[in-house]
């Protein structure tokens, strides 16, 4: 009787350490996958991180007529996983007259907004700017900022643009600066002509006046 009870006794002891075997491996396995987990995610975390932005405008200068459209060009680099509803542009324009906001939060808040909009893709990292039909009041330097989800502000070198105004004479176009120099030249030319020939007109006029004795 005592072997039967010493028979039963080892099997539950068997039985009982061979169940805390079988738990401790399947929490062994599960902290094992929570572990890969965060290490993953770590991973993807290490991978979203960082991202430095560079914002590029070409041309550094333009040139362009009344009446015609221009494209003032803004790229940036994009992140490879972008949270591109997250990503704010702004245009501003910097002349004599001081800094106007031309685009905001990517609306356009400029009175002439039907004149000027934002016409590239931000998902391919373009950010560009359009003018349409445009006048001699639209002249200055024009800067590109984009702005992070961190609140971190980038700006381009900005892109200086000229404006030429047409003069309705024999088809001339030059801007206004240049038409100051071409008044200026005119001027100089005639009082050059007048000097130069008021030696001449004072002898025919003495010529005239000894004729006029002589007869």
């Amino acid at each position: 009787m005592s072997q039967h009870i010493g028979k039963l006794y080892r099997s539950a002891v068997a039985s009982f350490l061979l169940f805390l075997l079988v738990d401790v491996g399947v929490s062994g396995g599960t902290a094992s996958k929570e572990n890969a987990d965060v290490t993953q995610q770590s991973s993807l975390l290490t991978t979203l991180e960082p991202w430095h932005l560079s914002v590029t405008q070409t041309p550094a200068k333009n040139k362009a007529k009344e009446g015609e459209t221009v494209v003032l060009n803004c790229h940036f680099n994009r992140p490879q996983h972008p949270t591109l509803p997250d990503l704010m542009v702004r245009w501003y324009k910097e002349d004599e007259k001081g800094q106007m906001d031309l685009l905001e939060n990517n609306v356009t808040v400029s009175p002439n907004n039907s004149r000027i909009f934002m016409s590239g893709d931000l998902s391919q990292g373009d950010a560009s700017l359009v003018i349409l039909n445009v006048t001699t009041s639209d002249h200055g330097i024009y800067y590109c900022q984009v702005t992070l989800p961190d609140r971190k502000v980038v700006t381009g070198d900005g892109t200086k643009l000229r404006i030429r105004r047409a003069l309705g004479l024999f088809g001339i176009e030059e801007s206004v600066g240049t038409m100051t120099a071409i008044v200026a030249a005119g001027m100089g030319g005639v009082v050059l002509l007048i000097t130069v020939l008021t030696p001449q007109l004072r002898r025919c006029i003495l010529c005239m006046r000894q004729g006029s004795h002589q007869g």
